[in-house]
């Protein structure tokens, strides 16, 4: 980065880039809440995107440089292309839904009078169960349950609202909790605390239909003359690469993500602040949507299934915790920061798919990796 472009982000941004990410780790926090048996830390470079301008719902437009912990040479250039072309149109439209966390045990039943009795119980006992949760903590509610069975094997997916931590640690205590409230009223046994109907650090339909953490929609019209002078691309290239990528060649080799390169995206922001890399997978769901507009482009995204927070975990690591810093969400504040950087990830990921699709529709994607990943003079 040269030294104007530091000094810039610099004064926008209130911090000390250059000592940025070089913050020692604290090893005695670190090895008791983060790792186990720990004998040291990977590094990953951080980079950072931007300025990426959003219009939520929720609040006002605002302009974001976004960290992005990646050893891809080329990524964060091109994430930066998406938000410059995002920010030169406007800025991304953007809309969350807090869906929850879930946990989802398996009870084994004898039968299906029992598979009745139980979920009777449930719906008579649910303002007993919100209580019984609310006691393991002060920040977790439950809001719902849904439930299946199949043979023997009864299934509960419980959804919770964990405020501002992504919060499978939360759900989880209380999931005990329920489960031995249920097995001391009822006798029924509860045969595992997951049984994957969560469903958890996995690609699943369910998750797809009925979403977890997060739902996060962000879209953008694109002019004709963004297209042209920053993405050198027209609509119409733009689409007709969109349309044989991401829906037909995603449906003929059955992908579970109809989307160009979502998890790209999402796992950088995901290492840059310390959140769960196994919700990764959960993050690469969703699908990208273009539709011309003469002579200008629509483009959307959808991530129905997004795991963050800006409490917990990984957050409170010192690089990771300046990376929230850079964002304005550092810490809790009743919901609202994991909500922005839902938002954030949304249009950053709406970011990295104009710019990928842009560059296959240009033909210049050997051209950018090669110069930018391999130090190639092109």
């Amino acid at each position: 980065m040269s030294s104007e472009r530091r000094d810039a982000l610099e004064n926008h941004l209130g911090v000390d880039l250059q000592n940025t990410g070089s913050f020692s780790l604290n090893e005695s926090v670190a090895g008791k809440l983060n790792c186990e048996n720990m004998i040291g830390a990977t590094q990953i470079p951080v980079g950072i995107a931007g300025p990426l301008r959003l219009r939520p719902e929720s609040s006002v437009t605002k302009e974001y440089f976004v960290p992005l912990a990646t050893t891809e040479g080329a990524l964060v250039a091109s994430v930066s292309r998406g938000c410059k072309a995002i920010t030169e149109s406007g800025g991304a439209g953007v809309s969350v839904e807090k869906v929850g966390a879930t946990r989802g045990p398996v009870f084994r039943i004898k039968n299906l009078r029992e598979k009745k009795m139980l979920e009777e119980f449930l719906n008579k006992n649910f303002k007993n169960l919100q209580k019984l949760v609310r006691k393991t903590g002060p920040h977790i509610t439950l809001k719902k349950f849904d439930t299946t069975s199949a043979g023997h094997n009864f299934y509960i997916r419980f959804g919770f609202d964990t405020e501002d931590a992504m919060g499978m640690n939360m759900a989880t205590f209380a999931t005990q909790q329920i489960t031995d409230f249920i097995f001391g009223k009822t006798g029924i046994k509860c045969l595992s605390l997951s049984g994957n109907y969560c469903i958890d650090k996995k690609p699943s339909w369910l998750n797809f239909t009925t979403g977890r953490g997060f739902k996060v929609w962000a879209e953008i019209v694109l002019p004709k003359e963004v297209l042209q002078r920053i993405l050198k691309t027209s609509a119409r290239n733009f689409y007709n690469v969109w349309l044989a990528k991401c829906m037909v060649g995603s449906a003929i080799s059955g992908s579970m993500g109809f989307n160009a390169q979502f998890a790209n995206i999402v796992a950088a922001i995901f290492l840059a602040t310390g959140q769960d890399p196994a919700h990764i997978v959960e993050g690469s769901l969703g699908v990208t949507t273009a539709e011309m507009l003469e002579e200008d482009l629509y483009v959307s995204v959808y991530l129905p299934d997004l795991m963050v927070g800006t409490v917990g975990g990984g957050t409170g690591l010192a690089t990771q915790e300046e990376a929230l810093s850079i964002l304005g969400i550092k810490g809790g504040s009743n919901g609202k920061n994991s909500e922005k950087l839902a938002e954030i990830i949304g249009a950053a990921v709406l970011a990295g798919e104009i710019s990928l699709l842009s560059s296959l529709a240009e033909g210049s994607l050997v051209k950018a990796h090669k110069r930018l990943a391999r130090g190639e003079k092109i």
